[in-house]
């Protein structure tokens, strides 16, 4: 299992998961659905206190994946298979350009 912190600006927004199952998961932080309700990371994954499911990695972190020559350095600087999204998300993307970033939660990506 795989996870990482998400963040929106400065605030923990929540944890995204890739399950033994290969199944995707993010939840929501308690504390930021209490005090932030109104910003969501996208529009279409709204705060909520329910998790969002899915068997492949939701859009909207698959949009924060490099693209390109850039995918192909990181892919070979860090040597992740491009098909391994997650791999690439907490790999690439603590410092996206935007209001997101995604921390891995573990000592796999060097935190």
């Amino acid at each position: 299992m795989r996870s990482g912190k998400v963040f929106y600006k400065e605030y923990f927004a929540g944890i995204i998961t890739e399950t033994d199952d290969g199944e995707y998961v993010f939840q929501y932080d308690e504390k930021y659905v209490n005090e932030h309700a109104d910003l969501f990371i996208t529009f279409t994954m709204p705060v909520t206190d329910n998790p969002y499911t899915d068997n492949r990695l939701f859009p909207f972190f698959e949009g924060l994946i490099p693209e390109g020559w850039l995918l192909e350095i990181a892919s070979s600087n860090w040597r992740i298979n491009k098909n391994d999204r997650m791999g690439l998300l907490l790999a690439c993307c603590r410092n996206c350009i935007g209001a997101v970033s995604v921390i891995p939660t573990t000592e796999e990506y060097g935190t």
